[in-house]
């Protein structure tokens, strides 16, 4: 690039300067143990703003769990005719999972207390969960006939529908947004990551002719990500509405890795290594692994990446990580600061400014 001779090279040295420094600012992550007092194990699955929800074992039961961005924030949503029971999609308001009568799992539904619990289990079904929830929707899977299928309820049992495509064998939805859903289909003999937008007729098919199968986990922004199975393991995929768009996720030094969740910009799930499970960050390509594993202190000796949110001021990236000194899983979360809007073009120019004074 050619530059102006007004400029002097201390100008530009300040503005590349200012630009390192926002750089560093946009990679400094924090890491904050959800892992509530007393419990034996915990993990966080979902986020929405400053809330992470997931499960934590306590008093030898997995119970149903919502943070707000602390360990000592945790709120057990766990209700008493539940004998286990687990959180795996939140918005602003709701908080979607199932939870085990007897032996039964159930698709499950709450609104931040465990006495706000919700059976959604649909008429005929012997299993059911839920992995979204946006707005007055849910969506996930119900078993009946034998058959797993994808679903989509509006707030009660009996709102239950199907979004099973037209000759799939089994179906679910694993995850998705405010207007998408996604996970597999078996059509074919082959299980093919999947793309919904609230109706079986809407059904996409996302998956690759590479993979022995795949499956879609995260939905945000217009994008997907999930992960293919080849020869050579599980490779972290992103995908863009289409079969085609599809692009290959996975770094070169993994044995496997996968994606879960996206905001349309960045992506986290995990990678595999000789190190052993490392929670991973994408920015829309291999090259562009970030390893959120590096940001925890050295106890922790391995991680995954499961959700990612933003209230505005931070974003927000939720998981486990393996303590090693404890022997527990712990939820974890990542935090990293969101530069304020203008910030980068202020520092240019006060540096600009005093490459000046600095001429005269």
């Amino acid at each position: 690039m050619s530059v102006k001779s007004f400029i002097s090279v201390a100008a530009i040295a300040a503005v590349t300067g200012a630009l390192a420094l926002a750089s560093t600012a946009r990679a400094s992550w924090t890491t904050t143990s959800l892992h509530p007092a007393g419990g034996a194990q915990s993990g966080a699955y979902a986020a929405s703003g400053s809330m992470q929800a997931g499960d934590a074992r306590v008093g030898g039961v997995s119970r149903a769990s919502l943070w707000n961005a602390t360990a000592g924030s945790w709120t057990d949503l766990h209700p008493a005719v539940a004998t286990s029971s687990y959180v795996a999609a939140i918005s602003a308001t709701q908080q979607g999972g199932h939870v085990f009568v007897g032996a039964v799992q159930r698709a499950a539904l709450w609104s931040g207390t465990a006495a706000s619990f919700t059976d959604l289990h649909p008429a005929g079904a012997n299993l059911s969960l839920v992995t979204v929830v946006s707005g007055s929707s849910q969506a996930g899977v119900a078993r009946i006939g034998g058959v797993l299928r994808a679903s989509i309820w509006s707030g009660t049992a009996g709102s239950w529908a199907d979004l099973s495509p037209g000759g799939a064998a089994n179906s679910s939805v694993l995850g998705g947004d405010s207007t998408q859903q996604v996970g597999y289909a078996e059509v074919g003999g082959v299980g093919r990551a999947s793309l919904w937008t609230g109706t079986a007729a809407s059904w996409v098919d996302l998956h690759h002719p590479s993979a022995s199968f795949s499956y879609a986990y995260g939905a945000g922004g217009g994008r997907q990500v999930g992960y293919l199975s080849t020869a050579s393991g599980f490779r972290a995929s992103l995908w863009s509405g289409s079969a085609a768009s599809m692009v290959d996720l996975h770094p070169a030094a993994a044995f496997s890795s996968a994606a879960f969740a996206t905001d349309g910009v960045e992506q986290v799930g995990w990678i595999s290594t000789s190190g052993g499970q490392r929670a991973a960050l994408w920015s829309g390509s291999a090259a562009s692994l970030v390893n959120l594993h590096a940001f925890l202190p050295s106890h922790y000796t391995e991680s995954e990446a499961y959700a990612m949110s933003s209230d505005g001021m931070n974003t927000y990236v939720a998981g486990l990580a393996f303590n090693g000194t404890t022997g527990a899983i712990e939820a974890m979360l990542w935090t990293r600061p969101i530069p304020t809007p203008g910030a980068v073009g202020l520092l240019a120019v006060g540096g600009v400014m005093a490459a000046r004074r600095r001429r005269r």
